[in-house]
């Protein structure tokens, strides 16, 4: 890695991946926290995001394992900003990700929506990035866009099988999509970590394949993308975080199958597929940083 880079990948757990997870499952279960905050390190992160509020004892527990951490929440009303902002700095996170709005505001109200997160951001001196997320104000790549002409000191969590499945970016051409997109990708500090392919949010990857279907090589694409615009602008001490988050089929994003037995499971293990993606991370930020 060059010796002139100022900011750094630093790698996080999601840790609703470690939700329901099926015994088969090579990964920790949720309780007790210890455990799982232990193998999260020893599996090579650097952090974990919680879903909800941490607990005291959980924050003192990352704290002892030198496992750090960021908070994530929704943003429905201006007001709510400053609250989740004052709980994450008391908290000691290193940022938060959040769900703003329903996707229904009109612009003047999704505007508020986001200037009263840049003044959380200031008031409280913590990072908020607001997630590309679908049933928010930025779950449509043209209207985000917008936002970001209008409002260029905010910053986001690329949460991009949202965009990728949502609205079909393979429709149309990928790269023109890719090249439309490059305002939201200048301003990424925060990746969630899961691949979607055209029909599906949430699909799962081969290990040590060969050859990716293209679909993935489009999700190294996009994050090489951001960690390049991330690199040119980075100051000493400045971070980019990439969590994994693979969610649950309970929420109909893990996909189940059925087995011999007729009974329906999970296509992959989530831990592992975590662990691939957290790999992908680190070697698209290396060719972010060293091109070939």
């Amino acid at each position: 890695m060059s010796s002139q880079l100022a900011g750094e990948l630093r790698c996080y757990l999601n840790l609703m991946t470690l939700d329901s997870l099926p015994q088969s499952s090579t990964g920790p279960s949720r309780r007790p926290f210890r455990e799982s905050a232990e193998a999260i390190r020893a599996a090579g992160f650097d952090g974990v995001q919680f879903g909800g509020r941490p607990t005291r004892a959980e924050l003192d527990q990352c704290r002892s394992l030198g496992l750090e951490f960021a908070g994530s929440g929704r943003v429905n009303r201006p007001g709510e900003a400053s609250e989740l902002a004052e709980q994450f700095a008391d908290d000691g996170c290193e940022c938060a990700t959040l769900h703003v709005g329903w996707g229904l505001e009109d612009d003047e109200d999704a505007g508020r929506l986001i200037e009263s997160i840049l003044k959380a951001c200031d008031r409280w001196r913590i990072p908020l990035y607001v997630e590309t997320h679908r049933a928010t104000i930025f779950q449509d790549m043209w209207r985000t866009v917008g936002f970001l002409r209008r409002f260029p000191e905010l910053k986001v969590n690329g949460d991009f099988s949202h965009w990728y499945t949502g609205q079909e970016m393979v429709y149309g051409g990928f790269e023109m999509k890719l090249a439309f997109l490059a305002p939201a990708l200048d301003r990424v500090r925060f990746l969630h970590g899961r691949i979607g392919d055209p029909g599906c949010i949430q699909v799962a990857l081969k290990p040590n394949a060969v050859e990716q279907p293209v679909y993935v090589e489009h999700f190294k694409q996009l994050w090489t993308a951001c960690f390049k615009s991330f690199c040119r602008v980075a100051q000493p001490g400045d971070r980019i975080y990439f969590a994994p988050e693979l969610l649950g089929p309970e929420i109909y994003y893990a996909r189940t199958c059925p087995n011999s037995k007729r009974v329906a499971v999970e296509e992959s293990d989530r831990w592992e597929q975590s662990l691939i993606l957290k790999q992908m991370a680190r070697d698209s930020f290396q060719a972010a940083v060293c091109p070939s």
